[in-house]
């Protein structure tokens, strides 16, 4: 099978930043509605989906066990963060294998499926209406309205355990696949959603047109959509295409890939080899010198510019370059060796990539993080001498 994506993303009509965020980078789809004011919600779902990016680039464990991880990631910072403190996000993922769609989720974004016309929800909204529902206590078309139709009874970060739905789809050529926060389904019924995503619109167009549809309808709140579209396996193009629309209004979390081509009917460049007199060989051998120097001055300066903060025998430090060696050369060294100790520091799971560099854009910002793992480690030595007590 073939799948061809598009995401967009809103701020919408009322709120004041996009706590919303999404990730397309294929094979692995998602959409993430932070929750906790102030910078809260923004941080928490795009923890969120960095962890479950990096876990799935890094093929450790099944996706299950990387949202849990994406919900430990979350759950710890806003722990020994005060300012992010009672943070938390929602997150539903689409990841694809082969003919078949796996999904994991969490909260009350949503994952619906369009087969032949017919809009089927393939998620359950974890949410007080949604149980009160169930239990009989209010109709479906009450839950709607509902005042309290945004509490969340589960979502990532609130503990440091989560449940996660998990389900397995097998899908088949002209399905198509919608992944929302609730930005889109609280402000446009599901069958305006339905009309939409059936109108035949290619997925940017149907991506862009839900948003629309979704601020004409008030934008009470953030709105993300990420369309998919499984199509026949088509062997002269590549097993996935992917369309990401940054919406102009609010800005996303996401990745896409661009590949370069030749155009059809192109003239190949000419590679024959011709031979050259000797005072352009000579006139060539002192380009490629003033060549070579320039670019050992300019890579000189650029490291200069360069920080990130690593691992320093078995301490946090300060770097000044970039965390490789080429040739066995370091293209970096320590300016300053701190005493906190770095496995401390990535027991917490936001700094799990400090033995790969955690690169800043200066030494200030490179000090700020430092000074945020001392309070980070400290609190989480509070902590654990509390619950340990």
């Amino acid at each position: 099978m073939r799948v061809r994506a598009a995401a967009a993303t809103d701020i919408g009509m009322v709120r004041e930043r996009n706590e919303d965020s999404y990730l397309v980078d294929e094979p692995l789809f998602a959409v993430a509605d932070g929750m906790g004011g102030h910078l809260g919600g923004e941080v928490a779902s795009r923890l969120a989906v960095e962890t479950l990016e990096r876990l799935f680039h890094r093929r450790e464990g099944e996706l299950p066990d990387q949202v849990r991880e994406a919900n430990r990631a979350v759950f710890e910072r806003s722990v020994v963060d005060r300012s992010v403190a009672g943070m938390g996000t929602t997150l539903t993922v689409a990841m694809v294998e082969g003919n078949r769609i796996r999904l994991a989720h969490v909260g009350d974004s949503r994952a619906y499926l369009l087969r032949d016309g017919v809009l089927r929800l393939l998620t359950e909204d974890h949410t007080l209406v949604h149980r009160m529902v169930q239990e009989g206590e209010i109709s479906e078309q009450e839950a709607e309205v509902h005042p309290q139709r945004s509490i969340l009874t589960r979502a990532l970060g609130v503990d440091l355990w989560v449940e996660v739905d998990e389900d397995d789809l097998e899908v088949r050529p002209s399905d198509r696949i919608l992944l929302c926060t609730d930005g889109l389904t609280g402000m446009v019924h599901e069958d305006q959603i339905r009309e939409i995503l059936a109108a035949g619109r290619d997925p940017r167009e149907t991506a862009e047109e839900l948003v629309r549809r979704a601020n004409e309808s008030g934008g009470i709140d953030n709105i993300t959509v990420v369309i998919l579209d499984v199509d026949e396996t088509d062997t002269d193009a590549p097993d996935q295409a992917t369309d990401v629309v940054g919406h102009p209004r609010g800005p996303a979390a996401s990745r896409s890939g661009v590949g370069d081509g030749m155009a059809s009917g192109a003239k190949p460049p000419d590679l024959r080899r011709r031979p050259l007199p000797w005072r352009r060989i000579a006139l060539w051998g002192s380009v490629v010198v003033v060549v070579v120097v320039a670019g050992l001055v300019g890579t000189r300066m650029y490291l200069d510019r360069q920080w990130y903060v690593g691992v320093a025998d078995g301490n946090v430090a300060v770097y000044r370059g970039i965390p490789t060696t080429v040739a066995g050369f370091d293209l970096h060294h320590v300016v300053q060796e701190t005493s906190i100790p770095a496995e401390q520091a990535k027991t917490l799971a936001v700094y799990q990539d400090l033995d790969e560099g955690i690169t800043v854009d200066d030494r200030a910002s490179a000090e700020a993080i430092v000074e945020q793992i001392r309070k980070d480690v400290a609190a989480m030595r509070v902590t654990s001498g509390a619950g340990g007590s």
